[in-house]
């Protein structure tokens, strides 16, 4: 696909899954990453039990509140693909050899499928992992979470060389992704690096030299490694959605 198309092609799940289900799929999935993570390393073996539970529960009536069977099984791939992919982004960043308290949400969250179920989970799980442009909604909002919150890992460094070591793993994070979905990923990283210029602009002095520079790095490492017509086309549809964020400022509207 010419990253200059215009259109993206048909998504193939969104009769079951809309785009505000498969958005709040992608958000479920950084919320409930986020508090496993930190309760990995702050809370007893008890309380963890117990956190897990009720995460678990919410998790599955959420999945089973949708339309019908098909859908439910859905909804509970989008998030175990979530929550898979934040898992992968942090142990590689951290240099982590797992992340127990996920890994034992995911089983208990497979658990729950009868035989017929697991076939039709595995099914979908592979179609979203394989067919670029199904689920992409989903897609789109899960990638933007994972390289914002990395982004925010490296400007919060307190040394270049931590700054240096996230900057490595997200933007390996990104060619990889760009090389999964070869004709998508450049609109996710468009997406992604469209929402890290925009907190830059609005810095106010936030943001330190130690972040800046990290964040240098990651832009002149991606343009180097991309294609250049593709590099072109990320920059091209990152000012986009630049400017609209400029303008509904402007206006005085949400951004």
């Amino acid at each position: 696909m010419n990253p200059s198309a215009p259109s993206l092609p048909v998504d193939q799940l969104a009769d079951l899954a809309d785009r505000d289900s498969q958005r709040l799929a992608a958000r479920l999935a950084q919320e409930v990453f986020s508090s496993v993570f930190r309760m990995a390393f702050s809370t007893s073996e008890e309380e963890q039990g117990k956190t897990l539970g009720e995460v678990t529960a919410h998790l599955l009536e959420w999945s089973r509140s949708a339309a019908s069977p098909e859908a439910g099984t859905l909804r509970l791939a989008l998030l175990v693909s979530g929550l898979d992919q934040w898992g992968l982004a942090y142990t590689q960043t951290f240099n982590l050899t797992a992340i127990p308290a996920l890994s034992a949400l995911l089983g208990a969250l497979r658990s729950q499928l009868d035989a017929r179920a697991d076939a039709l989970f595995q099914g979908y799980f592979q179609q979203i992992e394989e067919i670029e442009t199904d689920a992409i909604d989903f897609k789109v909002d899960l990638r933007r979470g994972i390289h914002l919150a990395l982004w925010h890992a490296l400007i919060a460094c307190e040394t270049t060389d931590e700054a240096h070591s996230i900057a490595q793993v997200l933007g390996s994070l990104m060619l990889t992704l760009n090389q999964r979905m070869p004709a998508l990923g450049w609109r996710l990283l468009a997406d992604a690096l469209a929402h890290i210029q925009i907190y830059l602009l609005d810095d106010d002095g936030k943001i330190g030299d130690i972040g800046r520079q990290g964040t240098q790095q990651l832009l002149a490492a991606l343009s180097k490694a991309l294609p250049q017509t593709t590099y072109q086309a990320i920059q091209r549809q990152s000012s986009q959605v630049i400017l609209g964020w400029q303008q509904a400022r402007r206006s005085g509207q949400p951004s």
